[in-house]
């Protein structure tokens, strides 16, 4: 296991627990029968990054965003139906929220045993979320990301309070993200003329993509 995760886990864990600790989860699978047609039963999204992983991500993040989309604060036409107060309840939103944050998306395969079926494998590497190391300079996606995100994304980028986890997400969706806090398309907390994102180059935002597929974890 890699050395910053060792560290991370217990604090991450607990945070994990208690955000889900309210939620009714066998309810939130439930739910997220519905979120599976786009976004994978395992939240693992899809499309190469189209409908993002929300599989693991942190419970108060994706409360508040389901809450944006019902609200029309964060504007995003195909979740609008899924996310109206007569189909997602505020309960709705607690216990998919939950659910979807207990799911933990592995980033290595698993190991087999001889008497596993061709649908077990199939089952277990569909959970499996390794994403593709992005082009850039590392050393200097680095120096960026833990100056001006980690405060509020972590140091490992596992995310904190609703700060959502980057690590493990698609990077073209990130990237898609970037660019419409940067145009002004999605409210995010530097978004006033001279915030954090307007601060970088397309090639920072590139390097700090590069940096984050680089801390990967790999079991």
């Amino acid at each position: 296991m890699n050395h910053w995760l060792t560290k991370a886990l217990p604090c991450f864990c607990f945070l994990v627990s208690f955000h889900v600790l309210g939620a009714d989860l066998q309810a939130g699978k439930e739910i997220n029968a519905t979120c599976a047609g786009c976004h994978g039963e395992f939240g693992q999204g899809g499309k190469k990054g189209e409908y993002p992983r929300i599989g693991g991500q942190r419970a108060a993040y994706l409360e508040q965003q389901l809450r944006n989309f019902r609200d029309r604060i964060r504007i995003n036409i195909p979740m609008y139906p899924y996310t109206h107060p007569r189909e997602l309840s505020e309960e709705d939103i607690v216990n998919v929220s939950g659910y979807l944050a207990s799911l933990v998306l592995p980033t290595k395969p698993p190991e087999f045993k001889p008497t596993d079926d061709a649908l077990t494998r199939l089952r277990a590497m569909e959970k499996v979320m390794i994403i593709p190391r992005a082009e850039g300079n590392v050393t200097r996606g680095e120096a960026h990301y833990q100056e001006h995100c980690a405060n509020c994304h972590g140091k490992d980028g596992m995310g904190r309070s609703d700060f959502p986890m980057l690590v493990g997400q698609y990077t073209n969706y990130l990237m898609k993200q970037m660019q419409a806090y940067r145009a002004k398309e999605r409210p995010h907390d530097e978004d006033k003329p001279g915030g954090i994102l307007d601060r970088f180059s397309e090639q920072d935002l590139q390097d700090i993509l590069a940096y984050l597929t680089s801390i990967q974890t790999k079991d």
